[in-house]
């Protein structure tokens, strides 16, 4: 019984108790969480959802949102602040790491490192959770128009199987052949910039007279960015914010503001030199700017006619495109990926790597390290 006249039980006072602290945390997860999650709850509850479903699911996507600050997939530093285009635009290879990440790394709820891996259940609820998100964003919201908040679910582009367990390099194959490794970095710059090879991307993309044309105006600026991204490893919203006055190609290095506003010094791999060195050339005359303001953006855009700041949606279409063309279609992120993958390979190290990529600790290097492990056989067979 749970209410027994003017007095309650011991089992009702415990469970009052319970339901609200239980409503308390839900509510201290909706304060960190994006307009949109707090949309989502209000529809389920009206639905009549378990509370303490929507309990568990609103932890699964403050660890996703968290994982998509840390893994610099996002250049927000607050959970609140993802917008919805976050995850609209969130490609399959990133989607992919997210879980992969889950089975290798320990909770990600935690700031201190454990060995206590998640549980094959708990991915499996973790992935319920977020397609039943892009689910409601894509089919069941609406705007002003009718429409849906977006119609892209990646959710939908993913296998995931709580039956059959990979080995750690099994899960690195899969996202290795999504990666620039190696000499393929430097055929996917060559490919980019040849104009008059069969295989470059001017024949195989079969561009219209306008494409082509800005084609020859941006491709020196284009070069340059995949060449300083897969050259440091620095995040798409670093190379946003790079000025002129920030790169060194004689000291081989490049100051970027990382996470926090700290100040960095990043080193460039010697063999993406030559791949800047001609945009800084013609740089000042093509965009029609004063080559002596050192402090202006060093990659810049004319598509309006006035000079302005590269943004970071152009930057990640630009990647989009050469890199389709060159057979896989792939992120900035996935460039800074590729260093990092190299960068261990040569090294071993996980600090080194760290501190290229501008992260406090080694705890998110691990994942690089996996991939990188997944070539051994190409290291034994030098041997």
């Amino acid at each position: 019984m749970w209410y027994n006249g003017t007095t309650y039980t011991r089992k009702g006072k415990n469970n009052m108790a319970d339901d609200f602290n239980l409503q308390k945390n839900i509510e201290n997860h909706l304060d960190l969480l994006p307009a949109y999650i707090k949309e989502w709850y209000r529809t389920k509850m009206i639905a009549g959802r378990s509370k303490r479903t929507l309990y568990e699911y609103l932890a699964e996507y403050r660890r996703f949102f968290a994982w998509l600050i840390d893994a610099d997939i996002v250049p927000e530093k607050n959970i609140k602040d993802i917008p919805l285009s976050a995850l609209e635009n969130l490609s399959k290879a990133d989607a992919e790491c997210f879980f992969i990440f889950l089975r290798e790394r320990s909770l990600l709820n935690t700031n201190k490192p454990t060995t206590k891996s998640i549980s094959e259940v708990t991915i499996h609820r973790t992935y319920r959770a977020l397609s039943g998100l892009f689910k409601y964003l894509t089919e069941q919201t609406e705007q002003e128009n009718g429409e849906p908040y977006f119609y892209r679910n990646v959710m939908k582009k993913l296998e995931i199987s709580t039956k059959k367990k990979e080995t750690l390099s099994a899960k690195a194959n899969k996202i290795a052949p999504k990666l620039f490794l190696g000499d393929l970095a430097k055929q996917f710059l060559q490919f980019i910039i040849d104009d008059t090879a069969a295989d470059g991307y001017v024949k195989k993309a079969n561009l219209s007279n306008r494409a082509l044309s800005t084609y020859y105006r941006d491709r020196e600026r284009d070069v340059a960015i995949i060449a300083l991204i897969i050259g440091t490893g620095i995040r798409l919203s670093e190379a946003v914010n790079t000025d002129l006055k920030d790169l060194n190609l004689q000291t081989k290095s490049v100051e970027v503001t990382r996470k926090g506003g700290k100040k960095d010094h990043v080193n460039i791999a010697p063999y993406v030199i030559p791949y800047i060195e001609p945009f800084l050339e013609i740089r000042a005359s093509r965009y029609k700017i004063d080559s002596k303001d050192a402090n202006l953006p060093l990659f810049l855009s004319v598509q309006t006619g006035v000079p302005m700041r590269l943004k970071g949606a152009g930057i990640e279409r630009l990647v989009g495109k050469y890199s389709k063309a060159f057979g896989t279609e792939i992120t900035p992120h996935m460039l800074r990926h590729a260093l990092a993958t190299d960068l261990y390979k040569k090294t071993g190290q996980e600090g080194i790597v760290a501190q290229q990529l501008g992260h406090a600790s080694t705890a998110l290097v691990s994942h690089y390290a996996h991939i990188a492990d997944s070539q051994v056989k190409d290291g034994l067979s030098m041997l």
